[in-house]
């Protein structure tokens, strides 16, 4: 009667409320009072009395945990009471683990089966416990828990308990260890097995995969058979017929490795190791869970699959096992590489930047003399650029280190093209032409050739005007094979290539599997670039609150993370939407943020970048001296090859070089845009270029039409209200008020859709300029499609497919799906089972309004 006595021991106050024979029945089987012993009937009543008399005064409930532990005689009395708490005000909870008997299941008792925890409860719970946990551990832990609320708030602790790593960026175990509290209660389920039972749990949790084929081996007989007390036990699942098998708790594998000495493991690992031969990767780990000390074999080995990994996208396990790889290095150049290695990977895409001085430190301390070579240079100069904002001093220490290398002419040596990867970095956010000239000369050293990707993003980003349309069709390439990328850093860095070529509207699906992979605690750092790339397909293509959200998930990963120069260009974004949107004071706020980052540093694209939202915020505004003196800081007129922001703002210098008189400059500016053919790199492009040569053609509208004719101009919603805005103005000066209209209210509707508030009262002056009086449109405008629009919408409401209509249309789904995104809010739908009438109302408008 032990758990009926921990049950009642606080309602033994009550027992002179009882009658004499139950309270001798319950006093004597508590062991309060010596006497025989009551028969079950007597005692069961006796306890139903004393919980009634309990709940005459207040409801009572009573919990009992752990059921299957129960002794028989509670289990008897507590199931005769629980049937009868209807009648009285009191209730009963039990619980016990899914899948072990107690006696009280034969009890008649309703029962609820509790199944795990919800992915989204299980973080909200080990958030609130452990709220300063690191995204990759957070992961870690939610999926080595499966929703088990005892394994969250447990296996966290344990974590704690251990010593600290070796290694900064030190990853997790393979096996996540348990509390001393889970240990005991785990081991004490495991001891009762057989020796050989309890060596091939262990197989089977090292080996990783359950494969029943592997543990025969291990066990040199059938392994069901051997792990049948494990069964019977309720530890594990054998699926006979999958030939599997699974741990019934996720705190099993732990106890299972807990209880197992050291040099058991490390036999079951050399088996395993001998076992898996002719797998690469999972060989050399198992040999270096196994080694003892330095072993510079199972060290290069582990090396390489680290390399293996990060090609397919496993950017956590390749710093594990460059880690490990640096653990069973000897001491000198080879451990200090792989330590300087592994920093780079986690500042290049895990989003480790706290580690890296640590790691580096201990590069030095491995190597004094080269503290790992190339690779350690590269690891500073990203650390130097991206954490201390330093660009001179990381571009001088890279440029050196390149320089220094015996051959820097080897195409497949991994570490120069990772160091000059990160010299474009450098040269990119430095925005200067003199920072490039020592990479160019480094790049074209390499033999055979380049890297592919190296080369594209060097093109378009060093010197897009000139270098980029050869190599536009590589580009393309790259992109149409954007879903068998499988390395998170090539995903971004193609991304980088897009970038001021307008690619990435076509790029957006593998740059979403990049965020999506940050989320879940992976590459973090190709997560930031992906939202700020994201960020800026979004403000480009008009969806501006999207804007505002993936630069705010961007600029918070970049203050958890460690990445000052990142956070910077987080404001970039908002600080245009904005400055378009007529917010002064908040463009004024983001620039200053961004110009006092940027200029004591010499980051040039930073102070571009504020620039650029100045002009346009003064434009807005109507101060269109402010919107040149800003624009030319960017891109002085007449020049196009000092840096690609210039392509940002190509058509705002020229207008606001005519607004303010000087038509030179703006002559200088277009006449450099078409002996370069700047049009020939984007569809935005080919827009922008005749619309600005329009403003200074006052002779004919020629170019305005063919502006406006560009195939896929509704990508780029407020350039291509711009260009309407300048055209209606022009009809206007000239009387072709009719035609004025028609442009000047296209304007105002794709401005009103942006929130472009500053801009749509611009348009809407010029409209009533143009004989149109205030009030006079009740109803918006009808919505003008491109006819490729009208005939993708058409066949969408029709029931077609992206992929359908592309093959009618000889387009890529990516492409439809690109239209599709513009022509929802034109039409002002958000699915396509609305199109059908949205396309129907839209054209009874146009009739009812023909002269629009």
């Amino acid at each position: 009667f032990a758990a009926l006595h921990l049950v009642l021991q606080p309602l033994l106050g009550e027992l002179g409320n009882l009658t004499e024979w139950h309270r001798d029945a319950l006093t004597t089987a508590l062991g309060l009072r010596e006497g025989p012993r009551s028969n079950q009937l007597l005692l069961s009543n006796a306890t139903l009395a004393v919980l009634a008399a309990a709940a005459s005064s207040t409801p009572l409930l009573l919990i009992v945990d752990d059921l299957p532990w129960i002794d028989r005689a509670s289990a008897a009395v507590l199931g005769f009471a629980a049937r009868r708490l209807g009648q009285i005000p009191a209730g009963l909870l039990a619980a016990s683990r899914t899948g072990e008997d107690s006696l009280l299941d034969r009890a008649g008792l309703p029962t609820r089966i509790i199944p795990p925890l919800t992915d989204a409860a299980a973080h909200t719970l080990l958030a609130s416990r452990y709220p300063a946990m690191s995204p990759r551990v957070r992961q870690r832990l939610l999926t080595e828990a499966r929703g088990n609320p005892l394994a969250l708030l447990e296996l966290p602790a344990a974590l704690q308990e251990r010593p600290a790593p070796a290694g900064a960026g030190s990853p997790l175990p393979a096996v996540l260890p348990l509390s001393g509290r889970l240990q005991a209660t785990f081991t004490a389920r495991l001891q009762p097995l057989p020796p050989l039972t309890r060596h091939l749990l262990l197989a089977a949790v090292l080996d990783g995969t359950g494969d029943l084929v592997a543990l025969d081996a291990v066990a040199g007989s059938p392994a069901a058979d051997v792990l049948a007390p494990a069964e019977r036990a309720g530890l594990i699942r054998v699926d006979h017929g999958g030939g599997r098998v699974t741990f019934r708790h996720p705190l099993i594998r732990s106890a299972v490795v807990d209880l197992a000495a050291a040099d058991e493991r490390r036999a079951v690992h050399r088996t395993l190791a001998t076992l898996h031969s002719a797998e690469a990767a999972r060989r050399a780990w198992h040999l270096a869970q196994a080694a003892t000390g330095p072993d510079e074999d199972v060290a290069a080995l582990l090396h390489d699959v680290a390399h293996v990994s990060l090609w397919r996208g496993d950017s956590v396990g390749a710093i594990g096992e460059l880690l490990r790889a640096a653990e069973l290095s000897p001491a000198g150049a080879d451990r200090a590489r792989r330590l300087a290695e592994a920093a780079y990977l986690g500042e290049i895409v895990t989003g480790d930047m706290h580690d890296v001085e640590r790691l580096l430190d201990e590069a030095r301390r491995a190597d004094p003399e080269h503290a790992g070579g190339l690779a350690g240079a590269a690891a500073h100069a990203y650390y130097l650029l991206n954490s201390r904002i330093d660009v001179d001093a990381a571009h001088q220490m890279l440029v050196r280190a390149i320089n220094a290398l015996e051959d820097p002419a080897d195409a497949h040596d991994k570490g120069l093209v990772e160091a000059l990867q990160t010299l474009l970095q450098i040269c990119h956010f430095g925005g200067r032409a003199q920072l490039w000239e020592p990479f160019h000369v480094a790049l074209s050293r390499l033999t055979p050739r380049p890297p592919e990707r190296v080369a594209l993003a060097a093109a378009a980003l060093s010197d897009p005007v000139h270098r980029a349309l050869p190599v536009l069709g590589r580009l393309d390439a790259v992109i149409a094979e954007q879903d068998r990328e499988t390395s998170l850093a090539r995903i971004v860095r193609t991304g980088v290539a897009s970038l001021y070529v307008d690619r990435l509207p076509h790029y957006r699906d593998p740059l979403w599997r990049a965020v999506q992979n940050g989320r879940e605690g992976g590459a973090v750092t190709s997560a930031i670039e992906a939202l700020l790339l994201l960020s800026a397909d979004g403000w480009f293509t008009g969806t501006w609150d999207d804007v505002l959200a993936t630069s705010a998930e961007a600029s918070a990963l970049c203050q958890e993370h460690g990445y000052p120069l990142l956070a910077g260009m987080s404001l970039s974004y908002p600080a245009l939407v904005a400055a378009a949107r007529g917010e002064h004071d908040k463009t004024l706020a983001l620039t200053s943020q961004l110009a006092s980052w940027g200029g004591p540093r010499r980051a040039l694209l930073l102070t571009q970048r504020a620039c650029h939202a100045r002009a346009l915020d003064a434009a807005g505004r109507g101060d269109f001296e402010a919107a040149y003196d800003n624009a030319a800081a960017v891109s002085p007129p007449g020049t196009l090859d000092d840096t690609p922001q210039g392509l940002w703002v190509l058509f705002d210098l020229v207008e606001a070089a005519m607004r303010t008189g000087r038509r030179d400059a703006a002559r200088a500016h277009v006449q450099a845009m078409l002996d370069t053919d700047v049009a020939s790199l984007s569809p935005r492009l080919a827009m922008l270029v005749p619309g600005a040569t329009a403003l200074l053609d006052d002779g004919t509208n020629d170019a305005f039409e063919r502006a406006l004719t560009i195939p896929d101009a509704t990508l780029w919603p407020f350039d291509l209200a711009r260009v309407h805005l300048t055209y209606g103005e022009r009809l206007r000066r000239d009387r072709a008020t009719s035609d004025a209209r028609r442009h000047l209210s296209a304007a105002r509707e794709i401005f009103s859709q942006l929130g472009a508030a500053p801009w749509a009262a611009r348009a809407s002056g010029e409209l009533r300029a143009a004989g149109q009086p205030a009030g006079h449109d009740q109803h918006p405008d009808p919505v003008t499609l491109t006819p490729q629009q009208r005939e993708i919408a058409t066949l969408a409401a029709a029931g077609l497919t992206n992929k359908q209509i592309g093959e009618r249309l000889y387009l890529s789904h990516r492409t439809v799906a690109t239209h599709l995104y513009q022509i929802f809010p034109k039409l002002g739908v958000t699915s396509r089972a609305a199109l059908r009438d949205a396309l129907s109302g839209n054209e009874d408008r146009k009739q009812a309004n023909p002269q629009r």
